[in-house]
């Protein structure tokens, strides 16, 4: 019996799920689109290596976050990141959607995320704004989901508090 996913019907039901997961990643929607739709590319070419070890959107998602940092590699060796510690890596929202996250006040908070360091930013955004179970994130991250669950825990800890204490 045939155990490959049909790939329509994991593009009708994941789409979304890996477009949100790179939206909190890059913070551009184009950008996200583009990465969205490469990742399904990949899918396709690579689905006999699925084996369903895992769930098909955590497949997606390792992916889509491959994608991701080979798109990072890739821009910092075409241009160098500015030094002015601006910290402006995250490209600006369009303007209507940057009027709706600041009358949520959801700006600052994504900026105070995006100042976390690694790895709490990761885990924050993937359960945050990706939607991804403790579980699903420590797939996606190669990790347990106990080290998702305490590590987003002390994400949460470090925004509570301005992201100025460092804890092991």
């Amino acid at each position: 019996m045939d155990t490959t996913p049909d790939l329509h019907e994991a593009y009708t039901r994941h789409a979304r799920t890996v477009y949100r997961f790179l939206l909190s990643q890059c913070g551009s929607a184009d950008l996200a689109e583009e990465l969205t739709q490469e990742t399904f590319y990949r899918a396709v070419r690579s689905i006999d290596h699925y084996n369903g070890d895992c769930k098909l959107s955590v497949w997606l998602c390792q992916i889509a976050k491959h994608l991701w940092y080979q798109h990072l590699r890739r821009q910092k060796r075409e241009s160098p990141l500015p030094e002015d510690g601006g910290g402006d890596l995250v490209p600006p929202a369009p303007s209507a959607e940057a009027e709706v996250l600041a009358q949520t006040g959801r700006v600052d908070l994504l900026r105070r995320v995006h100042g976390l360091p690694e790895p709490y930013r990761e885990v924050v955004y993937l359960r945050s704004f990706g939607g991804l179970s403790f579980r699903e994130i420590g797939d996606v991250l190669d990790k347990t989901e106990t080290w998702a669950r305490v590590t987003f825990y002390r994400g949460k800890e470090r925004l509570k508090i301005g992201g100025d204490h460092d804890e092991k």
